[in-house]
Protein backbone atom coordinates (compact mmCIF):
# COMPACT_ATOMS: atom_id res chain seq x y z
CA UNK A 1 0.00 0.00 0.00
CA UNK A 2 1.05 3.57 -0.59
CA UNK A 3 0.06 6.43 1.72
CA UNK A 4 0.99 9.97 0.75
CA UNK A 5 0.59 13.26 2.60
CA UNK A 6 0.92 16.98 1.93
CA UNK A 7 1.26 19.98 4.22
CA UNK A 8 -2.05 21.18 5.65
CA UNK A 9 -1.72 24.14 7.98
CA UNK A 10 0.43 23.12 10.92
CA UNK A 11 0.00 19.41 10.19
CA UNK A 12 -0.32 17.06 7.26
CA UNK A 13 -3.24 15.64 5.29
CA UNK A 14 -3.67 12.80 2.78
CA UNK A 15 -2.69 13.68 -0.77
CA UNK A 16 -5.89 14.38 -2.75
CA UNK A 17 -6.87 11.76 -5.28
CA UNK A 18 -5.51 12.23 -8.81
CA UNK A 19 -2.85 14.65 -7.50
CA UNK A 20 0.72 14.26 -8.71
CA UNK A 21 2.71 12.12 -6.25
CA UNK A 22 5.63 14.54 -6.58
CA UNK A 23 3.69 17.06 -4.47
CA UNK A 24 3.67 14.75 -1.45
CA UNK A 25 5.87 15.71 1.48
CA UNK A 26 5.68 12.24 3.05
CA UNK A 27 5.23 8.96 1.21
CA UNK A 28 4.70 5.86 3.32
CA UNK A 29 5.16 2.50 1.57
CA UNK A 30 3.64 -0.42 3.50
CA UNK A 31 4.21 -3.84 1.91
CA UNK A 32 4.30 -2.02 -1.46
CA UNK A 33 3.30 -3.52 -4.76
CA UNK A 34 5.82 -3.36 -7.64
CA UNK A 35 3.92 -0.56 -9.39
CA UNK A 36 3.93 1.51 -6.20
CA UNK A 37 7.67 1.00 -5.82
CA UNK A 38 8.14 2.08 -9.42
CA UNK A 39 6.05 5.22 -8.90
CA UNK A 40 8.20 6.32 -5.94
CA UNK A 41 11.45 5.27 -7.62
CA UNK A 42 10.51 7.55 -10.54
CA UNK A 43 10.90 10.48 -8.12
CA UNK A 44 14.60 9.66 -7.78
CA UNK A 45 14.72 7.26 -4.84
CA UNK A 46 16.26 3.81 -4.62
CA UNK A 47 13.57 1.82 -2.79
CA UNK A 48 15.18 -1.09 -0.90
CA UNK A 49 13.67 -4.55 -0.87
CA UNK A 50 12.98 -6.40 2.37
CA UNK A 51 16.16 -8.41 1.83
CA UNK A 52 18.13 -5.18 1.47
CA UNK A 53 16.58 -3.78 4.63
CA UNK A 54 17.46 -6.92 6.60
CA UNK A 55 21.17 -6.64 5.82
CA UNK A 56 23.02 -6.40 9.12
CA UNK A 57 25.93 -4.36 7.77
CA UNK A 58 25.74 -0.76 9.02
CA UNK A 59 26.92 0.47 5.63
CA UNK A 60 23.72 -0.98 4.13
CA UNK A 61 21.48 0.65 6.72
CA UNK A 62 22.91 4.14 7.17
CA UNK A 63 24.26 5.90 4.09
CA UNK A 64 23.86 8.94 1.86
CA UNK A 65 23.62 8.78 -1.90
CA UNK A 66 22.97 11.62 -4.35
CA UNK A 67 22.10 14.00 -1.50
CA UNK A 68 19.49 11.53 -0.24
CA UNK A 69 19.89 10.03 3.25
CA UNK A 70 18.90 6.39 3.76
CA UNK A 71 18.42 5.22 7.36
CA UNK A 72 17.15 1.79 8.34
CA UNK A 73 16.32 0.65 11.86
CA UNK A 74 14.55 -2.29 13.48
CA UNK A 75 11.26 -1.33 15.16
CA UNK A 76 8.55 -3.37 16.93
CA UNK A 77 5.19 -3.75 15.21
CA UNK A 78 2.62 -6.24 13.96
CA UNK A 79 2.21 -8.39 10.89
CA UNK A 80 -1.17 -8.55 9.12
CA UNK A 81 -2.01 -11.74 11.06
CA UNK A 82 -1.52 -9.91 14.36
CA UNK A 83 1.84 -11.46 15.25
CA UNK A 84 4.17 -9.14 17.15
CA UNK A 85 7.57 -8.83 15.48
CA UNK A 86 10.58 -6.54 15.18
CA UNK A 87 11.38 -5.75 11.54
CA UNK A 88 13.37 -3.11 9.67
CA UNK A 89 11.91 0.23 8.60
CA UNK A 90 13.73 2.50 6.13
CA UNK A 91 13.60 6.30 6.30
CA UNK A 92 14.57 8.05 3.06
CA UNK A 93 15.03 11.79 3.52
CA UNK A 94 15.99 14.73 1.33
CA UNK A 95 15.01 18.39 1.14
CA UNK A 96 11.81 17.59 -0.82
CA UNK A 97 10.14 14.78 1.08
CA UNK A 98 10.32 11.89 3.50
CA UNK A 99 9.79 8.35 2.21
CA UNK A 100 9.31 5.44 4.60
CA UNK A 101 9.41 1.77 3.62
CA UNK A 102 8.09 -0.95 5.91
CA UNK A 103 6.75 -4.49 5.74
CA UNK A 104 5.02 -4.56 9.11
CA UNK A 105 2.83 -2.10 11.00
CA UNK A 106 4.41 -0.10 13.83
CA UNK A 107 1.52 1.79 15.40
CA UNK A 108 3.14 5.29 15.20
CA UNK A 109 2.85 5.22 11.41
CA UNK A 110 -0.92 5.01 11.85
CA UNK A 111 -1.26 7.61 14.60
CA UNK A 112 1.26 10.24 13.53
CA UNK A 113 -0.61 11.63 10.50
CA UNK A 114 -3.41 12.88 12.76
CA UNK A 115 -0.99 14.20 15.40
CA UNK A 116 1.68 15.77 13.21
CA UNK A 117 0.37 19.26 13.92
CA UNK A 118 0.94 18.72 17.65
CA UNK A 119 4.52 17.56 17.22
CA UNK A 120 7.04 19.62 19.20
CA UNK A 121 9.12 20.27 16.07
CA UNK A 122 6.20 20.89 13.70
CA UNK A 123 5.48 19.43 10.28
CA UNK A 124 6.43 22.20 7.87
CA UNK A 125 9.37 20.38 6.26
CA UNK A 126 10.37 16.78 5.53
CA UNK A 127 13.06 16.94 8.19
CA UNK A 128 10.60 18.14 10.81
CA UNK A 129 8.12 15.43 9.82
CA UNK A 130 10.93 12.88 10.17
CA UNK A 131 11.80 14.10 13.67
CA UNK A 132 8.12 14.25 14.61
CA UNK A 133 7.68 10.65 13.47
CA UNK A 134 10.72 9.62 15.51
CA UNK A 135 9.18 11.44 18.49
CA UNK A 136 5.94 9.50 17.98
CA UNK A 137 7.87 6.23 17.81
CA UNK A 138 9.72 7.04 21.02
CA UNK A 139 6.38 7.80 22.68
CA UNK A 140 5.10 4.41 21.54
CA UNK A 141 8.21 2.75 23.01
CA UNK A 142 7.48 4.48 26.30
CA UNK A 143 3.88 3.19 26.20
CA UNK A 144 5.07 -0.37 25.55
CA UNK A 145 7.57 -0.16 28.37
CA UNK A 146 4.89 1.16 30.73
CA UNK A 147 2.58 -1.66 29.64
CA UNK A 148 5.28 -4.21 30.50
CA UNK A 149 5.65 -2.58 33.91
CA UNK A 150 1.92 -2.89 34.63
CA UNK A 151 1.83 -6.55 33.57
CA UNK A 152 4.83 -7.32 35.79
CA UNK A 153 3.15 -5.59 38.74
CA UNK A 154 0.12 -7.83 38.35
CA UNK A 155 2.10 -11.04 37.78
CA UNK A 156 4.46 -10.48 40.72
CA UNK A 157 1.53 -9.86 43.05
CA UNK A 158 -0.26 -13.02 41.88
CA UNK A 159 2.88 -15.18 42.05
CA UNK A 160 3.71 -14.16 45.59
CA UNK A 161 0.13 -14.91 46.69
CA UNK A 162 0.16 -18.45 45.31
CA UNK A 163 1.07 -21.34 47.54
CA UNK A 164 -1.25 -24.29 47.07
CA UNK A 165 -1.01 -27.23 44.69
CA UNK A 166 -3.96 -25.98 42.64
CA UNK A 167 -1.92 -22.88 41.73
CA UNK A 168 0.63 -24.87 39.69
CA UNK A 169 -1.17 -24.22 36.39
CA UNK A 170 -1.43 -20.50 37.21
CA UNK A 171 2.31 -20.38 37.86
CA UNK A 172 2.93 -21.92 34.45
CA UNK A 173 0.67 -19.29 32.88
CA UNK A 174 2.62 -16.61 34.75
CA UNK A 175 5.87 -17.91 33.25
CA UNK A 176 4.37 -17.72 29.75
CA UNK A 177 3.12 -14.17 30.35
CA UNK A 178 6.44 -12.98 31.75
CA UNK A 179 8.26 -14.62 28.84
CA UNK A 180 6.12 -12.69 26.37
CA UNK A 181 6.83 -9.44 28.21
CA UNK A 182 10.53 -10.25 28.09
CA UNK A 183 10.35 -10.61 24.31
CA UNK A 184 8.44 -7.33 24.07
CA UNK A 185 10.93 -5.38 26.18
CA UNK A 186 13.77 -6.87 24.10
CA UNK A 187 12.10 -5.57 20.93
CA UNK A 188 11.70 -2.16 22.56
CA UNK A 189 15.36 -2.17 23.61
CA UNK A 190 16.46 -3.01 20.06
CA UNK A 191 14.21 -0.29 18.63
CA UNK A 192 15.67 2.31 21.00
CA UNK A 193 19.18 1.30 20.02
CA UNK A 194 18.45 1.79 16.32
CA UNK A 195 16.60 5.07 16.88
CA UNK A 196 19.63 6.42 18.70
CA UNK A 197 21.93 5.42 15.82
CA UNK A 198 19.54 6.93 13.26
CA UNK A 199 19.36 10.23 15.14
CA UNK A 200 23.14 10.43 15.51
CA UNK A 201 23.62 9.75 11.81
CA UNK A 202 20.93 12.25 10.80
CA UNK A 203 22.36 14.95 13.06
CA UNK A 204 25.83 14.44 11.58
CA UNK A 205 24.55 14.62 8.00
CA UNK A 206 22.23 17.59 8.48
CA UNK A 207 24.69 19.85 10.28
CA UNK A 208 24.94 22.17 7.27
CA UNK A 209 21.20 22.23 6.53
CA UNK A 210 19.30 25.51 6.59
CA UNK A 211 17.20 24.39 9.57
CA UNK A 212 19.87 22.45 11.44
CA UNK A 213 20.55 25.05 14.14
CA UNK A 214 16.86 25.27 15.10
CA UNK A 215 16.46 21.48 15.06
CA UNK A 216 19.55 20.74 17.15
CA UNK A 217 17.65 21.10 20.48
CA UNK A 218 15.04 18.62 19.22
CA UNK A 219 17.78 16.13 18.39
CA UNK A 220 19.20 16.49 21.87
CA UNK A 221 15.79 16.14 23.53
CA UNK A 222 14.95 13.00 21.55
CA UNK A 223 18.29 11.42 22.40
CA UNK A 224 17.77 12.19 26.10
CA UNK A 225 14.36 10.50 25.91
CA UNK A 226 15.95 7.46 24.27
CA UNK A 227 18.62 7.24 26.94
CA UNK A 228 16.03 7.48 29.71
CA UNK A 229 13.94 4.75 28.09
CA UNK A 230 17.02 2.55 27.68
CA UNK A 231 17.66 2.82 31.41
CA UNK A 232 14.02 2.00 32.09
CA UNK A 233 14.16 -0.98 29.69
CA UNK A 234 17.21 -2.30 31.54
CA UNK A 235 15.31 -1.93 34.81
CA UNK A 236 12.36 -3.81 33.35
CA UNK A 237 14.76 -6.54 32.24
CA UNK A 238 15.98 -6.96 35.80
CA UNK A 239 12.37 -7.03 37.05
CA UNK A 240 11.55 -9.73 34.54
CA UNK A 241 14.49 -11.78 35.81
CA UNK A 242 13.30 -11.33 39.40
CA UNK A 243 9.76 -12.33 38.45
CA UNK A 244 10.97 -15.46 36.69
CA UNK A 245 13.11 -16.37 39.71
CA UNK A 246 10.16 -15.84 42.06
CA UNK A 247 7.88 -17.94 39.85
CA UNK A 248 10.40 -20.75 39.59
CA UNK A 249 10.91 -20.56 43.36
CA UNK A 250 7.17 -20.93 43.98
CA UNK A 251 7.02 -23.85 41.57
CA UNK A 252 9.94 -25.42 43.43
CA UNK A 253 8.17 -24.97 46.77
CA UNK A 254 5.02 -26.62 45.41
CA UNK A 255 7.10 -29.51 44.10
CA UNK A 256 8.82 -29.82 47.47
CA UNK A 257 5.43 -30.03 49.17
CA UNK A 258 4.39 -32.84 46.85
CA UNK A 259 7.65 -34.71 47.36
CA UNK A 260 7.33 -34.24 51.12
CA UNK A 261 3.81 -35.68 51.06
CA UNK A 262 5.03 -38.69 49.11
CA UNK A 263 7.93 -39.09 51.53
CA UNK A 264 5.56 -39.08 54.50
CA UNK A 265 3.37 -41.74 52.86
CA UNK A 266 6.45 -43.82 52.11
CA UNK A 267 7.67 -43.43 55.70
CA UNK A 268 4.29 -44.57 57.06
CA UNK A 269 4.45 -47.78 55.05
CA UNK A 270 8.09 -48.60 55.78
CA UNK A 271 7.52 -50.22 59.25
CA UNK A 272 4.58 -52.45 58.17
CA UNK A 273 6.57 -53.40 55.07
CA UNK A 274 9.46 -54.43 57.30
CA UNK A 275 7.17 -56.53 59.49
CA UNK A 276 5.54 -58.17 56.48
CA UNK A 277 8.97 -58.88 55.03
CA UNK A 278 10.16 -60.54 58.21
CA UNK A 279 7.13 -62.81 58.49
CA UNK A 280 7.31 -63.57 54.79
CA UNK A 281 10.70 -65.23 55.10
CA UNK A 282 10.82 -68.87 54.04
CA UNK A 283 12.52 -70.27 57.17
CA UNK A 284 11.28 -73.49 58.74
CA UNK A 285 11.65 -72.43 62.38
CA UNK A 286 10.31 -68.92 63.06
CA UNK A 287 8.75 -67.60 66.31
CA UNK A 288 4.92 -67.52 66.45
CA UNK A 289 4.79 -68.84 62.87
CA UNK A 290 2.75 -71.86 63.90
CA UNK A 291 0.55 -70.02 66.42
CA UNK A 292 -3.12 -69.55 65.68
CA UNK A 293 -3.09 -65.85 66.51
CA UNK A 294 0.21 -65.10 64.73
CA UNK A 295 -1.46 -63.53 61.68
CA UNK A 296 -3.56 -61.21 63.82
CA UNK A 297 -0.53 -60.24 65.86
CA UNK A 298 1.39 -59.29 62.69
CA UNK A 299 -1.51 -57.15 61.47
CA UNK A 300 -1.70 -55.46 64.84
CA UNK A 301 2.02 -54.71 64.81
CA UNK A 302 1.63 -53.17 61.36
CA UNK A 303 -1.20 -50.90 62.51
CA UNK A 304 0.69 -49.86 65.64
CA UNK A 305 3.85 -49.12 63.65
CA UNK A 306 1.89 -46.89 61.24
CA UNK A 307 0.27 -44.96 64.09
CA UNK A 308 3.57 -44.61 65.93
CA UNK A 309 5.37 -43.39 62.80
CA UNK A 310 2.61 -40.86 62.10
CA UNK A 311 2.82 -39.49 65.67
CA UNK A 312 6.59 -39.19 65.46
CA UNK A 313 6.41 -37.32 62.15
CA UNK A 314 3.70 -35.08 63.55
CA UNK A 315 5.83 -34.32 66.60
CA UNK A 316 8.81 -33.50 64.36
CA UNK A 317 6.54 -31.20 62.26
CA UNK A 318 7.34 -33.03 59.04
CA UNK A 319 3.68 -33.23 58.14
Amino acid sequence: MLYSYINAGQGIAPLPKDTDLAKAIWIDLYRPMPEQVSAVAALGYDIPTLADMEEIEVSNRLYTENCVTYMTGVLPGQLPDGANVAMPVTFILDDKRLVTVRHHAPRPFETFPTRAGRSSCGATSPERIFLGLIEEIIGRMADLSEGVSKVLDIEVTHVLQMGSARDAAKLQDALVTVGRQSELINRVRMGLLWLDRILVYHAANSVHGPDSARLRPFHAALQRDIQALEVHADFQGSRIGMTVDATMGMIGLLQNDRVRSLSVVAALFLPPTLIASIYGMNFRNMPVLELEWGFHMALGMMVVSVVATFLVLKWMKWY
